[in-house]
């Protein structure tokens, strides 16, 4: 018994000697690029955010907002290109390198998935919502309700009071690093000299948007 235990742990050890040995007979690689896809014009534009892993490993980065990237990796490794919405593509750097730098331009198609049609009932059956349906009061003092509901000012106010939901909170976000980066350095431009935010206010003015609404 105690023979099959240090023969085991004698394979499993050389094993793992001869898989070390491998990693460093590999040459070890400064992986950089770019991410992009087409943009609305046809043209390559930076896709920021792009998840970039050493498949079979815990090892990886991700593209910053001008979809840069780069980490090291070895030679032979094969790295995973990802990002939700986007088709995942696959990218094996050479083995036969023989310098210790590696570019490449990672081309990334959008991917529509669609999802199954899904009907939701509130109900436990057909039979309880025909039930429910047939009962509704459709009274004049609902309908009245209603219409006060979708009156014009009360849906302005909505619109200025209701809290933005994530995925608006994730595009402001967005703009907001875009914008910081852009301007890193040097004087933001103020919309006091510009001409289409002098029409903006002009119109919002006609409009009546800065009068004090009676409560």
């Amino acid at each position: 018994m105690k023979k099959s235990i240090v023969l085991v742990l004698l394979v499993l050890g050389f094993v793992t000697i001869v898989n070390a040995q491998e990693v460093e007979q590999r040459r070890a690689i400064q992986f950089s690029g770019l991410v992009v896809t087409e943009g609305l014009s046809g043209e390559p534009e930076p896709l920021p955010y792009t998840s970039i892993a050493i498949k079979g490993t815990s090892r990886g980065t991700i593209s910053d907002i001008y979809g840069f990237f780069s980490f090291v990796a070895l030679a032979g490794d094969t790295v995973v290109f990802s990002r939700i919405g986007y088709a995942t593509v696959e990218k094996q750097i050479p083995d036969s390198l023989n310098i210790d730098r590696y570019s490449w331009q990672q081309i990334m198609s959008s991917s529509d998935y669609l999802l199954p049609e899904a009907v939701i009932f509130p109900w436990p059956s057909r039979e309880h919502f025909k039930f429910d349906f047939l009962a509704i009061d459709v009274s004049n003092e609902l309908r009245a309700k209603a219409d006060e509901n979708l009156a014009k000012e009360v849906l302005e106010d909505l619109r200025y009071t209701i809290p933005v939901d994530g995925t608006e909170t994730y595009s402001l976000e967005l703009d907001k690093i875009q914008t910081d980066y852009k301007y890193a350095g040097q004087f933001k431009p103020q919309n006091i000299f510009s001409p289409v935010a002098w029409k903006q206010f002009i119109e919002a003015w006609r409009r009546g948007d800065f009068k004090k609404k009676k409560k």
